[in-house]
């Protein structure tokens, strides 16, 4: 059950354009302890920009701790980890062991959440990477618009949870023992200075995360509930959508009800596995669900809103490796101003970049495609097989 926390400030944050500023801003301000924990970091110039920002911040003796994931930022160079770490930056690589040669459920369990902590103060909770919106899978024209994507800056009584997540995962990963992670909390805790908690347009909202223990289904369990009490409309925004039975039963229960459903999906491939979206289009037509793809640039996004009420934003793609695999964060918020935010910045890019999927078009697409679809989610099944995940769809 997702509990909500009243008191909030969120700020909803558009790309990296609106992001990393934000980002540089709160570490620039950062006067005891800093966590940043991404699934990519690249020595890009966004991967510059916050990395120059993390050394000032722990020259002038803030305690900075970056934890990266060791599959997302294989690619991260030596000399940039070690400039880091020289500058007083604490760095630390989520499960190392990359090999492409095993399907061992340990080595495909990645760090998937983008959290930032500052000061236990404020927060950063999204699906942004540190990278370049920019920096996308194929070469673009000059007048392609960046990666689509989305975070939100907290402030308020959400953050003593998400502060103890970053830590908790920090010390797990750092192997600090309980007494010393335990007094590092609480020298932390004696430094910070008072802050307000009950900000001018308080909202509510919660944590919700996954990981392999206490928390496995969390995120899709808050779905499902929304999507199951849903009365007026469902909008999902996700780039990589390959949702089990349960979740394809939701939306379908929600449309044949007479909810309003309209998801908008990535439509530029950036692997084959993703053609395995295409295998539901017939089914989700047929319930009348609105399927858009979204072609003129690469979209990130894992956010939806229902019922101009809940709205999520987080890091959580709704496919296998996700829901049962990789450890996530969303913030989900109960507030129509948010939520209307949010599902005009949807619609926006809906009639500015995408092209609906219709029925009858859909039923005389390109047999190729269509076999690709099935094979593609042929191979998704095999792989829930594999990992023994196939009873969790």
């Amino acid at each position: 059950m997702t509990t909500f926390v009243d008191g909030n400030h969120i700020q909803l944050l558009r790309n990296g354009t609106e992001y990393f500023p934000a980002l540089v801003v709160a570490i620039d301000l950062a006067n005891h302890d800093i966590y940043l924990q991404t699934y990519i970091y690249q020595a890009d110039a966004i991967g510059e920009l916050i990395g120059n920002a993390l050394m000032r911040a722990a020259k002038r003796g803030v305690a900075v701790h970056v934890l990266i994931d060791g599959f997302g930022s294989k690619d991260l160079p030596p000399y940039f980890v070690k400039t880091l770490t020289h500058a007083g930056v604490h760095v630390r690589v989520y499960r190392p062991k990359i090999s492409p040669w095993t399907l061992k459920k340990s080595r495909l369990r990645r760090l998937h959440q983008k959290v930032v902590v500052i000061d236990s103060t404020i927060g950063f909770v999204g699906g942004i990477n540190i990278i370049d919106d920019y920096d996308i899978p194929e070469p673009a024209p000059n007048n392609v618009p960046p990666r689509i994507d989305y975070a939100v800056r907290i402030e308020g009584k959400l953050m003593p949870a998400i502060t103890d997540n970053v830590r908790k995962l920090w010390h797990r990963i750092t192997w600090t023992p309980l007494r010393t992670a335990k007094a590092l909390h609480q020298k932390n805790k004696s430094k910070k200075a008072k802050v307000n908690t009950a900000p001018a347009t308080p909202m509510s909202a919660a944590l919700v995360i996954r990981d392999n223990v206490l928390h496995r289904r969390d995120i899709e369990e808050a779905y499902l509930s929304a999507i199951q009490n849903a009365r007026s409309e469902i909008i999902i925004a996700n780039a990589y959508f390959v949702p089990g039975w349960r979740f394809r039963r939701a939306l379908m229960a929600a449309a044949n009800r007479g909810v309003r459903v309209t998801l908008l999906l990535q439509g530029r491939m950036e692997y084959f596995l993703m053609f395995a979206t295409h295998a539901f289009y017939h089914e989700f037509l047929k319930s009348g669900i609105e399927i858009f793809e979204y072609h003129k640039s690469f979209m990130h996004s894992k956010v939806a809103v229902i019922d101009a009420q809940w709205a999520t934003v987080g890091s959580s793609n709704i496919d296998p490796f996700s829901l049962f695999l990789a450890r996530e964060a969303n913030v989900v918020i109960n507030d129509t101003t948010f939520a209307a935010e949010l599902r005009s910045d949807i619609c926006h890019t809906i009639e500015s970049g995408a092209s609906q999927i219709l029925p009858h078009v859909w039923a005389r697409a390109n047999l190729l495609k269509r076999a690709s679809s099935w094979l593609a989610f042929g191979m998704v099944r095999l792989f829930l097989d594999l990992i023994g995940r196939r009873n969790e769809e």
